[in-house]
């Protein structure tokens, strides 16, 4: 099994997606998108391909809207040709606000963009660890997955959508997973819970087939007990013993990519 991790001008989780990828028992690529337009045939190398987070080019013109124009003046037949196949597509924060503005998700028509990511309710950048109620089961990305405990970073990750979108969107099952709170209850676009205001507190999508993630939370980020904010409050670890090696809930969705090549 292999995984291609997407690097690029701004990109600055390609490390950390790369080694989530191999703890579950890929080989995995780090490949700048200029090489991967020189040679787009190496694409047909892999079964897994993710776009992770970061800031690429800045997002001057917009969060994730010059890589994904990029990859549409110069990759996107191939891309599309790659999601025909029995493979999978991951976009993490930046990653996902590029497959969104590609229209490779929700894709609820053709592939046009019908969802935009705009900036949180607060203004500010949000860096906090939030809960998530998965609704989307057939996504092969998220099996006999409930609930997660993530973290997002990010100033733009508000999905909006219009009406049409919106029943389209619940009618056809595209929400991957929503932000919930302490009692997994609906965050309703409360903040904390929901940290941007997202519509329909929509923290992920997924395409009709369930090959493609586009979420704004770092599963990435979330491998390990230790990586959790308050994983020293756990019964038992209070005197800074943990087993280094204990998963926390991001590696569930790397662990399943694995799993369903298998």
């Amino acid at each position: 099994m292999r995984a291609l991790i997407i690097s690029g001008y701004g990109i600055n989780c390609e490390d950390e997606t790369l080694h989530a990828f191999t703890k579950v028992g890929f080989k995995g690529s780090i490949i700048h998108v200029s090489d991967l337009i020189d040679n787009p045939k190496k694409l047909n190398q892999f079964q897994v391909l993710a776009f992770p987070g970061g800031f690429s080019y800045g997002d001057d013109t917009g969060s994730g809207n010059a890589m994904a124009n990029k990859i549409k003046n110069n990759l996107f037949d191939h891309l599309l040709e790659f999601l025909t196949k029995d493979k999978l597509v991951i976009g993490i924060c930046n990653g996902c606000q590029i497959l969104v503005n590609l229209g490779i998700v929700p894709a609820v028509g053709e592939t046009t963009r019908e969802v935009a990511l705009v900036e949180n309710n607060t203004a500010v950048y949000q860096c906090r660890w939030i809960n998530l109620k998965i609704t989307n089961h057939h996504s092969h990305w998220l099996k006999n997955i409930k609930y997660m405990y993530l973290p997002v970073a990010h100033q733009e990750g508000k999905f909006m959508m219009n009406k049409n979108i919106q029943t389209e969107l619940t009618k056809n099952n595209l929400i991957a997973c929503q932000y919930v709170n302490q009692y997994r209850e609906l965050a309703k676009q409360k903040f904390p819970y929901n940290p941007n205001g997202s519509i329909l507190d929509i923290a992920a999508l997924t395409n009709r087939r369930g090959n493609v993630l586009a979420m704004m939370p770092h599963p990435e980020r979330a491998l390990y007990k230790t990586q959790e904010p308050d994983w020293i409050n756990d019964k038992g670890k209070r005197s800074g013993y943990i087993k280094s090696f204990e998963f926390a809930d991001g590696y569930k969705i790397f662990k399943n990519a694995s799993d369903y090549f298998k």
